[in-house]
């Protein structure tokens, strides 16, 4: 098995370093304006510059990390103060608020309707801050943790379309996201704090937004945590339930708290059994729990970012526990996702496939895909593996 566990560990590491990165570092990055392009066709070519404030942080986040926990290489150190720079300008309303994008001089584009803009500005400055050691950059850090603390109840704000009371929910995105972002933000926190916001994190996740009975998470509950029957209600995202446990299990196991490790491998695995796709493989982007018709049209496809979670969660679980199911599944995941997302003739991976596995939209970034999920999965799964074949 550790001979596996070694071949898998190279895999990621080489496809990391050797594929991935390069094209981001050699496409992406904007050293005229600031910032990042993320908008790359299949070669890498740039065919819209607008800077979604989402993606423009992941990256500073992603070269940060790697400068601070790989080696300290100046290019990355750099390239991720290129986008540092350019976001700690141009970034913020007078209120302190993240837009959610720019154009490609900076100017705002589309108001800061959403709190994931703060949630990503505070990991990627407290990360450009360890790295740099700039003292602002832990300011700027803090002041988006703040927004997210202030926000989270109310995430939208005066941008949510929705009547208010008539059908109160709150998503399962929030606390997910706060569960991670926490952890990043654990040097610049009070233990105490961090202790207090992570048990509320989980108990919520856990409890409100975690059905006991099927094993699976929803995606939106209402405020007490019961279910409601209505499109959003019942809605399941796969990618962010797995998400959310890998989290879970990262702040279990900094507690020593091997229960909730195992529960939630438990829901992962019910997760993939729900989510699995019998007729033509992979993961559903989208399903209803109760079988309906989902509302979103594009319930059926096939998203890198679901299958990366997937493998991570895997790789965790197997690591923490060794247990023998996420072994069986992170094989089978891992054949699908290297098979169907991997680009054999140019280096990273496409993002969006229909149901049947085939290449929808022949991009490498756009709006949504940036430099985040397919380089922070390669690096994950390359140290749970390295950990494993050094047993």
């Amino acid at each position: 098995m550790n001979d596996n566990f070694q071949q898998l560990a190279a895999l990621y590491k080489n496809t990391l370093f050797n594929n991935v990165l390069p094209f981001w570092e050699k496409h992406s990055i904007d050293w005229e304006q600031g910032g990042y392009f993320t908008c790359l066709d299949r070669q890498g070519n740039v065919y819209d510059t607008d800077k979604f404030v989402w993606l423009q942080n992941r990256q500073v986040w992603i070269f940060s990390m790697l400068y601070h926990q790989v080696e300290p290489r100046e290019d990355w150190l750099k390239i991720a103060a290129n986008g540092a720079y350019f976001l700690a300008k141009n970034g913020r309303d007078a209120e302190g608020n993240w837009y959610f994008s720019l154009t490609r001089d900076g100017r705002p584009l589309v108001q800061p309707y959403n709190i994931f803009s703060d949630c990503f500005a505070a990991m990627a400055f407290s990360k450009y801050a360890l790295a740099s050691g700039e003292d602002w950059a832990k300011e700027v850090a803090l002041q988006a943790y703040q927004n997210v603390l202030r926000r989270k109840d109310d995430p939208k704000g005066k941008y949510n379309k929705t009547y208010p009371d008539t059908r109160p929910m709150k998503s399962l995105a929030v606390p997910m996201i706060l569960a991670n972002l926490s952890l990043e933000m654990d040097w610049l926190l009070p233990s105490d704090r961090l202790t207090q916001i992570l048990d509320i994190t989980v108990q919520e996740v856990m409890n409100d937004f975690l059905d006991q009975e099927r094993g699976l998470t929803y995606e939106n509950v209402s405020p007490e945590g019961a279910h409601v029957d209505s499109f959003e209600g019942r809605l399941i995202n796969p990618g962010h339930g797995i998400e959310a446990m890998w989290f879970i299990m990262d702040i279990a196991n900094r507690h020593h708290d091997t229960p909730t490790i195992h529960r939630a491998i438990d829901v992962v695995i019910n997760t993939l059994n729900f989510a699995w796709d019998q007729a033509q493989g992979g993961l559903y982007y989208f399903m209803d729990a109760e079988g309906h018709p989902p509302q979103q049209l594009e319930w059926d496809q096939k998203l890198w970012w679901v299958h990366l979670e997937s493998l991570v969660a895997l790789a965790i679980g197997l690591r923490l526990t060794g247990r023998s199911d996420c072994w069986e599944w992170y094989q089978k995941m891992h054949k699908y996702t290297w098979s169907h997302f991997a680009d054999t003739e140019q280096d990273e991976w496409f993002g969006y496939l229909n149901r049947q596995g085939e290449v929808l939209l022949n991009l490498k970034g756009g709006k949504w895909k940036g430099c985040f999920h397919v380089p922070r999965a390669l690096y994950l799964c390359w140290q749970q593996f390295e950990a494993l074949a050094a047993v």
